[in-house]
């Protein structure tokens, strides 16, 4: 296999003490305060005083009046892209239940969380398209409440788009608190903010941290780090498309990471001369320009087949597939966030507009998990119902292992239930076989 840095073996969701110490600090304040240690937080790390946390209905119609007529159109867009393609994955789940044998019947049921929290983060850019992809699938899933949560604005407010954006995608209840404080304050409940059973949404190492912390006592989506994008491609890709598209993920953050994987050099070479050509032209220059030169690489390798085998063993958050017949290594790969298949299919479509999620796992987590979906909302869980005729057949080889274990009360619980002279004579069966010599068909 060709050589390569593999830059995300690098990095890691190792969160440094400092930042361990300062979020249980953060997370000890709301439980003990409350709203009032939300307040306080907010005065500290935002230079805001406000004192209702939950954000009114006059505040979201104000947020939709900023707006012109074709911003509040591009996020409804974004919103039903996202509805359409959610609601039709919401329709391939199913539940179960079968007569596995006489008198035993099992099954399972999706059953939605009753509350789900979703934190919308600002940061350098607010993300417009986020409240999409945490609150419409948790909508979809049938979750019954949901609360958003975001850092304010100088001024005490959400940002309008974020906000406009957080009340069409369907969120119940909106909160002004940003960072590791709205972590805790949707995690233990306040006076104000009501305490959820899931956490989920993007954020910076604190809110990380947050999740990291909260988690089992409420359940989470993911641990996230900076995103990452790798391009797999052959000569047929265009060199000014792949520099574009690095650049579009190098420009989130200085620790981004921007892979190329490709099987031809010219394009490798012709890809990154136009990558710093065009770096030049960014208004984010900065930002990218350290990202690609402190995590970009780009990877020669022998064939397609091999890269994708360099792209199973990096799990990015994004994999593009810009080669001649993207179609023919679908069934090779199989850790990744988001698939992006072909020319024409960048990962800022994913992201802002065409209906998939953007929430999605970096840092290796893609070998185990996907991104946000509706199941991230809901829980499948198991039943069983048997009849008396079921539970005399289940009952002996279930008080054979209690045995086995040495847990008493349960083999009595299982043998209690043993009623007719078949299951007498299977219990004495697995006894004789065992050594015993217990006959309860004679008690």
């Amino acid at each position: 296999m060709a050589e390569y840095l593999k830059s995300a073996a690098d990095a890691s969701l190792e969160i440094p003490r400092d930042v361990t110490d300062s979020v249980r600090e953060i997370v000890d304040t709301v439980r003990d305060r409350g709203d009032e240690g939300v307040r306080e937080l907010t005065r500290e790390f935002d230079d805001v005083e406000r004192e209702d946390l939950r954000v009114s209905e006059a505040e979201i119609e104000a947020a939709a009046d900023e707006l012109s007529n074709a911003e509040r159109r591009t996020i409804d867009n974004t919103i039903e892209n996202v509805r359409a393609f959610h609601e039709e994955q919401f329709d391939h789940l199913d539940g179960f239940e079968e007569e596995f044998q006489e008198g035993v019947t099992l099954g399972t049921r999706l059953v939605p969380v009753e509350k789900a929290g979703v934190y919308v983060p600002g940061g350098r850019k607010p993300l417009v398209a986020a409240p999409a992809m945490t609150i419409v699938p948790a909508v979809i899933a049938g979750v019954g409440t949901v609360v958003a949560c975001a850092p304010p604005q100088a001024d005490g407010s959400v940002q309008p788009a974020q906000l406009y954006a957080m009340n069409r995608a369907g969120a119940d209840e909106i909160y002004v608190a940003g960072g590791a404080q709205a972590i805790a304050a949707m995690a233990y409940g306040t006076e104000t903010v009501p305490g959820v059973d899931k956490v989920t949404g993007p954020g910076n190492i604190f809110v990380i941290e947050a999740k990291r912390q909260a988690f089992g006592h409420v359940g989470i989506d993911f641990l996230a780090g900076p995103t990452e994008v790798l391009i797999l491609a052959d000569s047929s890709a265009d060199p000014e498309m792949v520099a574009t598209d690095l650049l579009a993920q190098a420009e989130h953050d200085p620790r981004s990471r921007a892979a190329l994987v490709t099987t031809d050099r010219e394009l490798a070479e012709e890809s990154v001369d136009a990558l710093h050509d065009q770096l030049p032209d960014l208004r984010t220059e900065e930002i990218a320009r350290e990202s690609w030169e402190e995590n970009g690489e780009v990877v020669l390798c022998e064939d397609l087949a091999e890269g994708a085998e360099i792209a199973n063993d990096w799990a990015p958050e994004h994999l593009q597939v810009m080669t001649d017949d993207p179609r023919e290594l679908l069934d090779e790969l199989h850790n990744y966030g988001s698939l992006f298949l072909g020319h024409h299919a960048p990962v800022v479509f994913g992201d802002k507009a065409v209906g998939t999620n953007h929430t999605l796992p970096t840092l290796e987590v893609a070998r185990y998990s996907g991104g946000i979906n509706v199941t991230t909302y809901l829980k499948v869980l198991t039943h069983q119902e048997l009849t008396a005729e079921g539970a005399d057949g289940i009952a002996p080889w279930a008080a054979k292992i209690c045995e086995l274990e040495g847990t008493h009360a349960h083999q009595v619980s299982a043998e209690k239930r043993i009623t007719t002279d078949a299951g007498r004579k299977l219990a004495r069966e697995l006894e004789l076989e065992s050594g015993g010599g217990v006959d309860l068909s004679e008690e």
